[in-house]
């Protein structure tokens, strides 16, 4: 997957100091950017922002949504996006970590343990709990972006659906070039713009009366001493 400006500026932090809200960071290598750690730790809390969402309606069931299939028989499938995207969340999640990292992300996302109970259910200190978290939410962002055939994120595609259909060179419509028009046609159409020119008349107003200039004292002053001078 390629990367663009276009795509990470609107998930980059403006206080971000690496990539200075742009989203892209340099690389040791020329004319190579990687997206910055913050736009992956975006799309994470995005996403599990929406995951929360959809365990709080579990005990209600969603509504089924119809898809349309790829091929030449257009069938038809029913789907709950809510359910589907609780299950992908979860189990990629679980196939993107090892034990250790899906330990921490189990304690602290899925069950809701603070950072006291898991620095002391998993012996660690503050800092390096932490450091762990965002290291976890940078990992799991680019997953979540980058997953193949279907990807997480953006939520809009998963939840809305996008039917791609590959359309065939015949199929294109193309555009005849406009053809040139004769000198006589020229001729009148500039014959027909100097007819129908826009043109403007100056009209001079009439100048203000003593009943209109009687509750402006300064102009009525100023018109005084100018009929005296």
């Amino acid at each position: 997957m390629e990367w663009t400006r276009s795509e990470t500026i609107g998930l980059a932090s403006a206080s971000c100091v690496f990539c200075r809200g742009l989203g892209l960071r340099k690389t040791r290598i020329r004319g190579l950017d990687k997206p910055c750690g913050c736009v992956f730790r975006a799309i994470f809390r995005s996403c599990y922002a929406r995951y929360r969402h959809c365990l709080e309606k579990a005990g209600r069931t969603s509504a089924a949504t119809i898809e349309r299939t790829d091929g030449p028989s257009g069938n038809r499938l029913f789907g709950r996006r809510n359910e589907e995207f609780i299950a992908d969340f979860e189990l990629t999640c679980k196939r993107a970590l090892d034990q250790e990292e899906y330990q921490l992300f189990r304690y602290h996302f899925l069950l809701g343990a603070d950072w006291k109970l898991c620095t002391t259910k998993l012996n660690l200190d503050r800092g390096t709990f932490f450091h762990l978290v965002y290291k976890l939410q940078e990992q799991l962002g680019r997953v979540f972006r980058e997953l193949e055939p279907y990807a997480l994120f953006p939520l809009d595609q998963y939840f809305g659906g996008m039917n791609i259909r590959r359309v065939h060179a015949s199929q294109l419509c193309t555009l005849e070039p406009l053809s040139e028009g004769t000198e006589e046609e020229e001729e009148e159409e500039l014959e027909l713009e100097e007819d129908h020119a826009p043109t403007t008349k100056l009209i001079e107003l009439p100048r203000r009366s003593n009943t209109v200039s009687r509750h402006f004292p300064i102009r009525q002053q100023l018109s005084q001493e100018e009929d005296a001078a």
